[in-house]
């Protein structure tokens, strides 16, 4: 098949999971033998066409209309302040790499798509303007819902959008179990909706690819000592992540457990709440702070590095960075309350269990989670290899890719 894929995130520019997962699965999807073309944003230093890892990228450079939008946006755009500048931004793309294909690249270079791969509401507007002006069948792919991402709090534009999208999509392909509830919850169409969980390069995350020096050199970057143990939190740094909580329950774990130090990694509007909260707490020379989103070698080494990793999400359709420290043979603690992909990736209790469940509205139940592991370092070892297992068995990119090659073939009719 001849597929297009649309998303906002593609390397080298990558914020979140979205841009690591479409990639992941474009070059699946290319070894599997589909001819595989991503169009991508461009912040204006990169390449308007290029060949990555065999991906044709598409990335047309963007023009501010921020301040001319206001002659047409609703009311509510309007009050949005810098986010009006951000919907500008996803309105441009979406016209431009739509535009791009319908007047240039079908007619004026011969191509064609059997189908085209949209991924969430950032290209919405393309896809759906496409099928309209094509016909290629499409396949939305919706990894979080607007509502969900906000906590209720998010654009009534945006979640217009999404349904829209849903309606006109041929398939729905969503993450997690909880995702799918949560999409027929609010009135998504359920016939057109299939779950395919994300996947990781378990090539690429797996433990025997870092020497003990590269581990020790991060550790040692972030003050961790030698007998301490390194709790993780990689993402980024929201509300809807639960950090803030996390750092409400390490008075709690250091309590009984003095030698853990907190290592959080990425960027987000809480910087410099948790920054102060550090200090409220009394947690300051416990925590160590790397305000960046590192890029993948730099990920895995980081991954490679601790000694547990913490996500307590309270909105989370699946949790990417839980399977790849998972990969990474470290056991995970996770929430596990109301829409939670991580609950079906992490097995809780039996033979096979590879971390713990939390409420992650409770700093006291994510303190429980951790200091299970913390006081039972054979508990850490055996949950670690656990996950690294539950990964190989249920959650690799290869597997990933051919149970959506499948679902797209059977939407274009191949």
């Amino acid at each position: 098949m001849r597929i297009a894929v649309f998303t906002w995130e593609f390397p080298p520019k990558i914020v979140g999971g979205l841009g690591t997962f479409t990639y992941e699965l474009s070059i699946g999807l290319r070894r599997l033998g589909h001819e595989v073309t991503a169009f991508t944003m461009n912040d204006g230093t990169l390449k308007t066409r290029e060949v990555i890892d065999g991906i044709e990228v598409h990335r047309p450079k963007l023009i501010d209309f921020s301040d001319t939008l206001p002659e047409f946006e609703s009311e509510e755009i309007r009050r949005s302040g810098t986010a009006a500048k951000f919907f500008s931004k996803v309105l441009v793309y979406n016209l431009l790499v739509s535009t791009k294909i319908a007047n240039d690249l079908i007619p004026k270079e011969g191509r064609s798509f059997d189908l085209l791969s949209v991924h969430d509401w950032l290209s919405a507007m393309a896809g759906i303007a496409l099928k309209k002006a094509t016909g290629i069948p499409m396949a939305f792919h919706i990894h979080s819902t607007e509502r969900g991402r906000t906590l209720g709090r998010g654009s009534s534009i945006i979640y217009d959008l999404e349904k829209k999208a849903a309606n006109f999509a041929d398939r729905i392909v969503t993450v997690s179990n909880a995702m799918r509830d949560e999409l027929i919850a609010c009135g998504f169409p359920s016939e057109k909706i299939d779950v395919v969980w994300n996947g990781v390069d378990v090539s690429k995350y797996s433990p025997d690819r870092v020497r003990m020096e590269d581990r020790q050199a991060i550790r040692s970057r972030y003050g961790v000592s030698e007998g301490d143990r390194m709790l993780l939190f990689l993402g980024r740094l929201t509300a809807v992540k639960g950090v803030d909580r996390l750092f409400m329950a390490m008075p709690h774990i250091l309590q009984r457990f003095p030698d853990t130090r907190l290592v959080v990694v990425g960027k987000g509007d809480l910087e410099e709440e948790l920054l102060r909260l550090s200090e409220n707490l009394g947690i300051k020379d416990r925590v160590a702070f790397d305000f960046r989103m590192l890029p993948e070698d730099e990920r895995i080494r980081v991954y490679a590095a601790s000694d547990i990793a913490v996500f307590p999400s309270i909105y989370e359709p699946f949790g990417i960075v839980a399977l790849e420290a998972m990969a990474m043979g470290k056991p995970v603690v996770v929430g596990a309350r109301g829409v939670s992909g991580m609950r079906e990736i992490v097995v809780n209790y039996g033979d096979h269990q590879c971390g713990y469940h939390i409420n992650p509205y409770d700093p006291m139940d994510i303190a429980w989670g951790v200091n299970n592991l913390l006081g039972d370092p054979d508990k850490i070892e055996r949950y670690g290899k656990n996950a690294r297992a539950r990964v190989l068995e249920s959650f690799t990119m290869d597997s990933v890719s051919r149970r959506i090659s499948e679902l797209y073939g059977s939407v274009a009719g191949k």
